[in-house]
Protein backbone atom coordinates (compact mmCIF):
# COMPACT_ATOMS: atom_id res chain seq x y z
CA UNK A 1 0.00 0.00 0.00
CA UNK A 2 3.23 2.58 0.93
CA UNK A 3 4.54 1.85 -2.35
CA UNK A 4 1.52 2.04 -4.14
CA UNK A 5 1.01 5.77 -2.57
CA UNK A 6 4.25 6.70 -3.15
CA UNK A 7 4.05 6.09 -6.90
CA UNK A 8 0.66 7.96 -6.60
CA UNK A 9 2.48 11.20 -5.32
CA UNK A 10 5.40 10.64 -7.70
CA UNK A 11 3.20 10.85 -10.55
CA UNK A 12 1.11 13.94 -9.05
CA UNK A 13 4.57 16.08 -8.45
CA UNK A 14 5.66 15.00 -12.38
CA UNK A 15 2.42 15.97 -13.54
CA UNK A 16 2.44 19.23 -11.24
CA UNK A 17 5.91 19.74 -13.06
CA UNK A 18 4.78 19.65 -16.30
CA UNK A 19 1.75 21.61 -15.39
CA UNK A 20 3.91 24.14 -14.02
CA UNK A 21 6.59 23.99 -16.96
CA UNK A 22 3.44 24.08 -19.64
CA UNK A 23 2.07 27.16 -17.80
CA UNK A 24 5.48 28.99 -17.44
CA UNK A 25 5.22 29.72 -21.29
CA UNK A 26 5.11 33.35 -22.39
CA UNK A 27 1.38 34.06 -23.40
CA UNK A 28 0.95 36.84 -25.92
CA UNK A 29 -2.90 37.65 -27.22
CA UNK A 30 -3.12 38.89 -30.27
CA UNK A 31 -6.19 40.21 -32.90
CA UNK A 32 -7.96 37.00 -34.24
CA UNK A 33 -10.05 39.41 -36.97
CA UNK A 34 -8.31 39.14 -40.85
CA UNK A 35 -5.28 41.23 -41.17
CA UNK A 36 -4.84 42.56 -37.73
CA UNK A 37 -3.92 39.41 -36.59
CA UNK A 38 -1.24 39.62 -39.24
CA UNK A 39 -0.11 43.31 -38.79
CA UNK A 40 0.40 41.91 -34.84
CA UNK A 41 2.56 38.80 -36.14
CA UNK A 42 4.98 41.38 -38.44
CA UNK A 43 5.23 43.54 -35.42
CA UNK A 44 6.17 40.66 -33.33
CA UNK A 45 8.46 39.15 -36.43
CA UNK A 46 9.88 43.01 -36.30
CA UNK A 47 10.92 42.98 -32.95
CA UNK A 48 13.10 39.69 -33.72
CA UNK A 49 10.48 37.12 -31.44
CA UNK A 50 8.99 35.04 -34.02
CA UNK A 51 9.74 34.75 -37.94
CA UNK A 52 6.96 34.25 -40.51
CA UNK A 53 6.89 31.63 -43.59
CA UNK A 54 8.17 33.31 -47.04
CA UNK A 55 5.45 34.85 -48.61
CA UNK A 56 3.04 35.18 -45.48
CA UNK A 57 0.69 38.06 -46.34
CA UNK A 58 -1.56 40.33 -44.98
CA UNK A 59 -4.36 37.49 -43.79
CA UNK A 60 -0.95 35.42 -42.24
CA UNK A 61 -2.04 33.84 -39.02
CA UNK A 62 -0.25 32.16 -36.11
CA UNK A 63 -0.65 28.81 -38.22
CA UNK A 64 2.03 30.70 -40.79
CA UNK A 65 4.50 31.39 -38.29
CA UNK A 66 8.08 29.24 -39.21
CA UNK A 67 10.28 29.98 -36.53
CA UNK A 68 9.06 30.47 -32.62
CA UNK A 69 12.60 30.44 -30.60
CA UNK A 70 11.37 31.39 -27.24
CA UNK A 71 8.31 28.80 -27.41
CA UNK A 72 5.90 31.82 -26.89
CA UNK A 73 2.28 30.55 -26.72
CA UNK A 74 -0.33 32.63 -28.76
CA UNK A 75 -3.97 33.51 -27.88
CA UNK A 76 -5.93 34.92 -30.32
CA UNK A 77 -8.97 36.96 -29.30
CA UNK A 78 -11.79 39.07 -30.25
CA UNK A 79 -9.77 42.55 -30.71
CA UNK A 80 -12.37 44.62 -28.49
CA UNK A 81 -11.55 42.57 -25.52
CA UNK A 82 -7.82 42.48 -26.08
CA UNK A 83 -7.22 45.68 -23.06
CA UNK A 84 -9.77 42.78 -21.13
CA UNK A 85 -7.81 40.13 -20.74
CA UNK A 86 -4.40 41.70 -21.25
CA UNK A 87 -3.75 40.51 -17.05
CA UNK A 88 -3.94 37.06 -17.71
CA UNK A 89 -1.58 36.70 -20.35
CA UNK A 90 1.81 38.57 -20.36
CA UNK A 91 1.96 40.63 -23.44
CA UNK A 92 -1.28 41.89 -25.82
CA UNK A 93 -0.92 43.04 -29.00
CA UNK A 94 -3.42 46.13 -29.18
CA UNK A 95 -5.13 48.36 -31.53
CA UNK A 96 -4.91 51.97 -30.39
CA UNK A 97 -8.58 52.65 -31.30
CA UNK A 98 -9.43 49.73 -28.51
CA UNK A 99 -5.92 50.83 -26.24
CA UNK A 100 -6.69 54.43 -26.03
CA UNK A 101 -10.35 53.80 -24.28
CA UNK A 102 -8.83 51.34 -22.04
CA UNK A 103 -6.57 54.02 -20.51
CA UNK A 104 -3.10 52.68 -22.55
CA UNK A 105 -1.21 55.71 -23.63
CA UNK A 106 0.60 54.06 -27.01
CA UNK A 107 3.17 56.29 -26.68
CA UNK A 108 3.83 55.87 -23.09
CA UNK A 109 2.98 52.50 -22.38
CA UNK A 110 3.49 50.00 -25.25
CA UNK A 111 6.82 48.17 -25.54
CA UNK A 112 6.88 48.27 -28.92
CA UNK A 113 4.75 49.95 -32.00
CA UNK A 114 3.95 50.35 -35.31
CA UNK A 115 5.60 53.45 -36.70
CA UNK A 116 3.88 56.39 -39.22
CA UNK A 117 5.02 54.57 -42.25
CA UNK A 118 2.63 51.47 -41.54
CA UNK A 119 0.45 51.23 -44.64
CA UNK A 120 -2.61 50.25 -42.17
CA UNK A 121 -3.85 53.73 -42.23
CA UNK A 122 -7.88 54.29 -41.75
CA UNK A 123 -9.69 55.53 -44.46
CA UNK A 124 -13.37 56.83 -45.08
CA UNK A 125 -15.10 54.05 -47.20
CA UNK A 126 -17.93 54.41 -49.38
CA UNK A 127 -20.11 51.50 -52.13
CA UNK A 128 -18.82 51.80 -55.50
CA UNK A 129 -20.52 54.17 -57.61
CA UNK A 130 -20.96 56.82 -54.92
CA UNK A 131 -17.18 58.52 -54.87
CA UNK A 132 -18.77 61.12 -56.68
CA UNK A 133 -21.68 62.25 -55.20
CA UNK A 134 -21.75 65.77 -53.65
CA UNK A 135 -22.25 64.96 -50.45
CA UNK A 136 -19.76 61.97 -50.42
CA UNK A 137 -17.71 65.00 -51.72
CA UNK A 138 -18.45 66.89 -49.40
CA UNK A 139 -17.87 64.62 -46.27
CA UNK A 140 -14.19 63.56 -48.38
CA UNK A 141 -13.31 67.31 -47.82
CA UNK A 142 -14.08 68.01 -44.55
CA UNK A 143 -12.74 65.22 -43.28
CA UNK A 144 -9.38 65.43 -45.36
CA UNK A 145 -8.74 68.92 -43.71
CA UNK A 146 -6.05 71.06 -41.99
CA UNK A 147 -8.79 70.84 -39.10
CA UNK A 148 -8.50 67.54 -38.82
CA UNK A 149 -4.60 66.99 -38.91
CA UNK A 150 -4.65 69.68 -35.98
CA UNK A 151 -7.06 68.25 -34.08
CA UNK A 152 -5.47 64.53 -34.30
CA UNK A 153 -2.11 66.02 -33.59
CA UNK A 154 -3.33 68.32 -30.61
CA UNK A 155 -5.47 65.68 -29.37
CA UNK A 156 -3.22 62.40 -29.33
CA UNK A 157 0.04 64.01 -29.48
CA UNK A 158 1.52 61.06 -31.69
CA UNK A 159 -0.99 57.47 -30.05
CA UNK A 160 -2.89 58.46 -33.37
CA UNK A 161 -1.45 60.22 -36.49
CA UNK A 162 -2.70 61.71 -39.75
CA UNK A 163 -1.75 60.88 -42.64
CA UNK A 164 -3.73 63.15 -44.77
CA UNK A 165 -1.41 63.75 -47.89
CA UNK A 166 -3.33 66.79 -49.98
CA UNK A 167 -5.40 68.56 -46.80
CA UNK A 168 -8.30 70.96 -47.95
CA UNK A 169 -7.32 73.66 -45.78
CA UNK A 170 -10.94 74.99 -44.59
CA UNK A 171 -12.36 71.74 -45.11
CA UNK A 172 -14.41 72.58 -48.29
CA UNK A 173 -14.44 71.14 -51.80
CA UNK A 174 -13.59 74.02 -54.18
CA UNK A 175 -15.92 72.69 -57.60
CA UNK A 176 -19.04 71.98 -54.89
CA UNK A 177 -22.01 73.99 -54.39
CA UNK A 178 -22.33 73.90 -51.14
CA UNK A 179 -25.89 76.18 -51.79
CA UNK A 180 -27.23 72.98 -52.98
CA UNK A 181 -26.36 70.72 -50.24
CA UNK A 182 -27.98 73.15 -47.37
CA UNK A 183 -30.90 71.18 -45.29
CA UNK A 184 -29.06 67.67 -46.42
CA UNK A 185 -27.86 65.13 -44.12
CA UNK A 186 -25.38 62.31 -44.77
CA UNK A 187 -25.02 59.07 -42.53
CA UNK A 188 -21.39 57.61 -41.50
CA UNK A 189 -20.88 54.72 -39.83
CA UNK A 190 -17.77 54.07 -37.26
CA UNK A 191 -16.51 52.81 -34.49
CA UNK A 192 -16.04 54.88 -30.99
CA UNK A 193 -12.53 55.95 -30.64
CA UNK A 194 -10.63 57.97 -32.35
CA UNK A 195 -13.07 57.78 -35.56
CA UNK A 196 -16.22 58.97 -33.74
CA UNK A 197 -14.28 61.98 -32.24
CA UNK A 198 -12.63 62.96 -35.70
CA UNK A 199 -16.07 63.02 -37.58
CA UNK A 200 -17.19 65.35 -34.57
CA UNK A 201 -14.62 67.96 -36.46
CA UNK A 202 -15.94 67.33 -39.87
CA UNK A 203 -19.25 67.22 -38.54
CA UNK A 204 -18.20 70.99 -37.81
CA UNK A 205 -17.39 71.88 -40.38
CA UNK A 206 -20.13 70.49 -42.98
CA UNK A 207 -22.31 72.07 -40.18
CA UNK A 208 -20.76 75.47 -41.12
CA UNK A 209 -22.71 74.96 -44.82
CA UNK A 210 -26.23 73.74 -43.24
CA UNK A 211 -25.22 70.02 -44.11
CA UNK A 212 -25.64 67.45 -40.77
CA UNK A 213 -23.53 64.91 -40.47
CA UNK A 214 -25.18 61.83 -38.76
CA UNK A 215 -22.99 59.62 -37.04
CA UNK A 216 -23.60 55.84 -35.73
CA UNK A 217 -21.09 54.17 -33.58
CA UNK A 218 -20.70 50.42 -33.96
CA UNK A 219 -18.36 48.01 -31.85
CA UNK A 220 -17.75 45.39 -34.55
CA UNK A 221 -15.76 44.99 -37.64
CA UNK A 222 -18.61 43.97 -39.62
CA UNK A 223 -21.72 46.13 -39.01
CA UNK A 224 -20.15 49.05 -40.56
CA UNK A 225 -19.36 47.14 -43.93
CA UNK A 226 -22.85 45.85 -44.35
CA UNK A 227 -24.30 48.85 -43.46
CA UNK A 228 -23.06 51.02 -46.56
CA UNK A 229 -23.36 48.10 -48.84
CA UNK A 230 -27.33 48.19 -48.23
CA UNK A 231 -27.37 51.54 -48.50
CA UNK A 232 -28.83 52.25 -44.82
CA UNK A 233 -25.46 54.43 -44.09
CA UNK A 234 -23.76 56.89 -46.77
CA UNK A 235 -19.85 56.14 -45.70
CA UNK A 236 -17.90 54.31 -42.78
CA UNK A 237 -14.92 55.02 -41.38
CA UNK A 238 -12.99 52.11 -39.17
CA UNK A 239 -10.77 49.98 -41.15
CA UNK A 240 -7.77 49.96 -43.04
CA UNK A 241 -7.32 49.14 -46.42
CA UNK A 242 -5.89 45.99 -46.56
CA UNK A 243 -8.85 44.60 -44.23
CA UNK A 244 -11.67 47.04 -46.82
CA UNK A 245 -10.06 44.84 -49.73
CA UNK A 246 -10.12 41.43 -47.70
CA UNK A 247 -13.58 42.26 -46.46
CA UNK A 248 -14.67 42.82 -50.32
CA UNK A 249 -13.24 39.63 -50.95
CA UNK A 250 -14.76 37.23 -48.67
CA UNK A 251 -17.96 39.04 -48.30
CA UNK A 252 -18.67 40.12 -52.40
CA UNK A 253 -18.92 43.38 -51.35
CA UNK A 254 -18.61 46.53 -53.39
CA UNK A 255 -16.89 49.52 -51.01
CA UNK A 256 -13.88 51.26 -52.15
CA UNK A 257 -11.29 53.63 -50.04
CA UNK A 258 -11.61 57.48 -50.65
CA UNK A 259 -8.46 57.54 -48.92
CA UNK A 260 -6.32 56.95 -45.72
CA UNK A 261 -7.13 59.74 -42.88
CA UNK A 262 -5.09 58.35 -39.84
CA UNK A 263 -2.98 55.95 -38.47
CA UNK A 264 -3.74 54.02 -35.51
CA UNK A 265 -0.42 52.08 -34.54
CA UNK A 266 -0.78 48.61 -33.12
CA UNK A 267 1.35 48.21 -30.14
CA UNK A 268 2.41 45.70 -27.35
CA UNK A 269 1.46 46.02 -23.82
CA UNK A 270 1.92 44.48 -20.66
CA UNK A 271 0.94 45.00 -17.09
CA UNK A 272 3.60 42.52 -16.03
CA UNK A 273 6.96 43.13 -17.90
CA UNK A 274 8.38 46.59 -18.61
CA UNK A 275 9.59 45.94 -21.20
CA UNK A 276 9.83 42.43 -24.10
CA UNK A 277 13.94 41.84 -23.12
CA UNK A 278 11.69 39.28 -20.48
CA UNK A 279 10.96 37.12 -23.22
CA UNK A 280 14.44 36.44 -24.17
CA UNK A 281 15.67 35.85 -20.41
CA UNK A 282 12.80 33.75 -19.47
CA UNK A 283 14.44 30.98 -22.03
CA UNK A 284 17.79 31.45 -20.24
Amino acid sequence: MKKIIATALVLTASALALSSCGSSRIKIAVPNDPTNEARALMLLEKEGLIELKEGATITATIRDIEANPYDIKFEEVEAAQLPNIIDSVDYAVINSNYAIPAKLNPKTDSLAIEGSESPYGNVLAVKEGNENKPLIKALEAALKSQPVIDYINKEYDGSVMPVIDEPFENGLYPELNYDELKGKKITVACSPVPHKDILEVAKTILASKGIELVIKEFDDYIIPNNVVEDGTCDANFFQHLPYLNNFNKQNKTHLVSLGAIHVEPLGVYSVKHESLDFIKSAQK
